[in-house]
């Protein structure tokens, strides 16, 4: 029995017809066309209304058409959600995930002539750290020992790794080891680097004499070990015994452990020897620390001739500064770029390039089975060096203007024809070491990387501002020396890269809104210029208070001017 489906009509019901698949309800007897249609239709309907009427008649006579509910259903359902799109559909573009785009120079583009109009900027260079600070100044406290050493326990020699001042971690531990353990120090042999590529020895770099009467009431350095000990070892110092020493290790396990070697054979060795001991050290260790690094070691005559002529020169191309610069820290060498694996032009001169880097640096490392690399993510974590076009729109937002002087301490920029080109049309009293000084002054430093870099130390360590970029131990001890030279306060900019790279990730922002986040930012350096040293911090880069002393203090200060 059929199912009986009630319709609207003139008062009657109306059954449904029969099944008959095999003849067409229009070849039907006795119904017309126009009888079916007119029979039970209301008078007064619309065209839209009679033809919906039509639709449902069609659907209830013929029940074969539900078999085709389902397609009819997916359609519908396709058509609502925009897989098959019509032109009236509106096409939605998705912007690309933060950091994945490299957008600095589209910003740049965009802020350029508004920047250059820009006349609110004052004497910057000149007012950069006025903000008072309440805690009082700071003033170097490292005091020399004035009594005679006791016998020596016996010599200690260390194989110093790393560039320049890793090397010099390694100096000032060693120091601190050999003064804590009563025993003399070797001068420090220095590893030649597979990417320093530099072949310098201590008294290259360093001056060794006045590293030795500094330290003379304090621990023993000599150039050499008796040669009565070294019989015992065939006079070759591999076959000294050599300590692996853990990273980060106490100074109680140099105690505990090396030191019963140290009277048993009375030469050991330590190699490698770096970052070899804690920074959460007693007093009388960090005093030690303190005094080979702030006073103990200074440049050899040549590279501190060097680097002091150079920092007479920039003082007299910012006279119109008062002879106060900006010295720029910038690290955007095809090694580091490199490593840092993020993204810039997307070119593929640039991902060759960064492929051969890699390969001859790291020997595989970044294309082991299963490493997922996301230059994206990596922008976003502030890890990405930042590009010289970055760096000039970064100052230029803090406020310092075309005149100022900037001193460039970087080794090779990587494809600087190019980089470089919007750094100096921002700044175009750009100098670097190679701009300051003859082909000929800088022959004898040339081909040795770390006395190149002791050359821009010196000149950074006198600027009247320093620029970090990058991390890495040469702004690390430059925070430190800066604050130790003056009055604790480290003068330096450390831009919040995560917030950097939100800021040139958006084309839209405007010159006004986007220096407004970058004075802040430099604010935010400026109250950080005095920071006392916690339990973990490096003494190399947070010298308060171990090896200075707090001054003319004021009366309603707090026991820590950190802030």
């Amino acid at each position: 029995m059929h199912p009986k489906i009630r319709l609207p009509s003139s008062g009657h019901s109306t059954p449904s017809p029969p099944q008959s698949p095999l003849r067409s309800p229009r070849l039907r007897h006795g119904r017309s066309k126009t009888g079916r249609f007119s029979a039970g239709q209301p008078a007064g309907r619309t065209f839209a209304q009679r033809l919906a009427w039509i639709f449902l008649s069609v659907l209830l006579r013929r029940q074969g058409v539900f078999l085709f509910a389902p397609l009819i259903y997916i359609s519908g359902m396709l058509l609502y959600m925009g897989t098959v799109s019509f032109d009236v559909v509106p096409v939605i573009k998705h912007r690309p995930a933060p950091g994945s785009v490299y957008r600095s120079p589209e910003l740049y583009a965009k802020l350029r002539l508004e920047m250059d109009a820009d006349n609110s900027s004052f004497d910057t260079i000149s007012t950069i750290w006025k903000n008072p600070h309440k805690g009082g100044e700071w003033k170097p406290c490292v005091n020399k020992s004035s009594e005679d050493l006791p016998e020596s326990n016996g010599y200690i020699y260390v194989e110093a790794n790393g560039g320049l001042n890793q090397q010099r971690t390694s100096i000032c531990n060693a120091v601190a080891v050999a003064g804590y353990l009563n025993a003399t120090l070797l001068i420090p042999n220095f590893h030649y680097h597979s990417i320093w590529k530099d072949p310098s020895k201590f008294r290259d770099i360093y001056d060794g004499e006045y590293f030795i009467n500094t330290l003379k009431n304090d621990v023993r350095v000599v150039d050499k070990i008796p040669e009565y000990l070294m019989e015992r070892f065939g006079s070759n110092m591999t076959n000294v015994y050599n300590f692996r020493i853990k990273a980060w290790s106490s100074i109680q396990y140099y105690r505990d452990v090396v030191l019963p070697k140290l009277l048993e054979e009375k030469v050991i060795r330590i190699s490698p020897f770096a970052n070899r001991l804690s920074f959460d050290a007693p007093p009388a260790v960090q005093r030690l620390r303190c005094l080979a690094n702030y006073e103990a070691l200074r440049f050899s005559d040549p590279i501190l001739t060097m680097g002091e002529t150079l920092v007479a020169r920039m003082r007299k191309h910012s006279a119109v500064n008062g002879g106060k610069y900006v010295s720029i820290h910038l690290r955007f060498e095809e090694d580091m770029v490199a490593f840092s694996c993020c993204v810039f032009d997307v070119g593929k001169q640039e991902r060759e390039d960064m492929k051969a880097a890699r390969e001859r640096g790291w020997k595989g490392k970044f294309t082991k089975p299963g490493r997922v690399i996301r230059p994206g993510a990596i922008r976003i974590n502030g890890k990405c060096p930042l590009t010289p076009l970055e760096v000039g729109l970064m100052l230029r937002g803090m406020g310092f203007n075309k005149s100022t002087s900037i001193y460039l301490a970087s080794g090779k920029i990587y494809n600087g024809e190019k980089t470089m080109v919007p750094l100096l049309e921002m700044f175009p009293n750009l100098q670097t070491k190679e701009t300051l000084a003859s082909a000929d002054e800088l022959a004898p430093f040339q081909n040795f990387s770390s006395r190149m870099a002791a050359i821009d130390y010196t000149v950074c360590l006198h600027s009247e501002v320093f620029v970090t970029t990058q991390g890495g131990n040469f702004p690390h001890f430059l925070l430190g020396h800066r604050r130790y030279l003056y009055g604790g306060h480290s003068k330096t900019i450390r831009p919040d890269k995560r917030k950097l790279a939100l800021l040139f990730d958006n084309p839209n922002i405007g010159w006004k809104n986007l220096k407004r986040h970058l004075l802040n930012m430099r604010s935010h350096s400026d109250s950080k210029g005095f920071e006392l040293k916690r339990p973990n911090d490096s003494i190399y880069s947070f010298p308060c208070p171990n090896c200075m002393c707090r001054t003319n203090r004021t009366d309603d200060s707090k026991s820590s001017t950190a802030t």
